[in-house]
């Protein structure tokens, strides 16, 4: 159990399914073997647990402030068997997603280098590190899409970029809340070098762009009206986490935009779902 709680599998398989919804997607249009499904979550939900583990290894110093209940610094796991840990997930994934194609193998590696370093360095670079993540979640709508081909990516490119602007949005509300974790181990992150008050500030653009973008999948007949109905709701949640965040209440803020995102993911499956007749 403690090693499923290193790689956060909630967040995994929240991240499979996020997958799999892109390649669903993407077989409406461009038809395929329906059983790329599974490897295509198994995929994505592996990289996810090694991206997961591979930062808390670099980070327990900083979580031994911020998160002392996690496995690392709690002594359950120790940095060592992390480290192995998340490299066995890392080729596991890159493994199963070779049999699926040559595109989603390639989103698959590149990926994976891209967790490593991120955990590695990136994250503590300035707003780079925000962009890496964001990056990372959207991709997980474009591997699926990939698993069908180009035209597969095509039509996945709507979620991808909601999808980047909503965690973008998110990322930036947790480095204002883990400032003072980050301002000891010496990282540079955009609250640190711009402040919080300027950081809030990008963060809501970023989130109320997510909310008047929102329609775009219905508006490009991806999703029947349902998806609107549910998305709705997913936008009155970033508002609100919005206004959080213009508050000061930064742990606040980061949890509803972490509800929100579940509530537009749920907006992505009953709108593909009932647009391609399977209910």
């Amino acid at each position: 159990m403690k090693y499923l709680e290193l790689m956060r599998y909630r967040n995994c398989a929240m991240a499979g399914l996020a997958a799999v919804i892109g390649g669903f997607i993407a077989y409406s249009a461009a038809p395929g073997p329906l059983l790329w499904l599974l490897p295509v979550f198994l995929t994505v939900f592996l990289l996810t647990g090694a991206g997961n583990a591979i930062n808390d290894y670099f980070d327990a110093g900083i979580d031994a402030i911020n998160r002392p209940d996690r496995p690392i610094p709690s002594g359950r796991i120790t940095k060592e068997s992390a480290y192995k840990f998340s490299i066995a997930l890392f080729a596991a994934g890159v493994i199963i997603s070779f049999f699926i194609g040559a595109i989603p193998f390639f989103i698959a590696a590149f990926n994976s280098l891209l967790l490593y370093f991120y955990a590695f360095s990136l994250k503590r670079k300035v707003f780079v590190g925000n962009l890496s993540v964001a990056y990372l979640t959207g991709s997980t709508f474009l591997f699926g899409g990939a698993a069908f081909g180009e035209k597969g990516i095509e039509i996945t490119l709507a979620l991808f970029f909601l999808s980047m602007l909503a965690t973008l949005a998110r990322e930036i509300v947790k480095a204002i809340e883990d400032i003072d974790g980050d301002r000891k181990e010496g990282a540079s992150t955009l609250p640190i070098r711009v402040g919080e008050k300027t950081s809030a500030y990008v963060a809501c653009t970023f989130g109320i762009l997510a909310v008047i973008l929102s329609p775009l999948p219905y508006l490009m007949n991806l999703f029947n009206e349902s998806y609107l109905y549910i998305v709705g709701i997913a936008d009155v949640l970033f508002i609100y986490a919005v206004v959080l965040i213009l508050k000061k209440n930064p742990s606040a803020s980061s949890k509803f935009f972490k509800i929100a995102m579940f509530f537009a993911l749920l907006a992505f499956i009953a709108g593909s779902i009932l647009k391609n007749k399977l209910l």
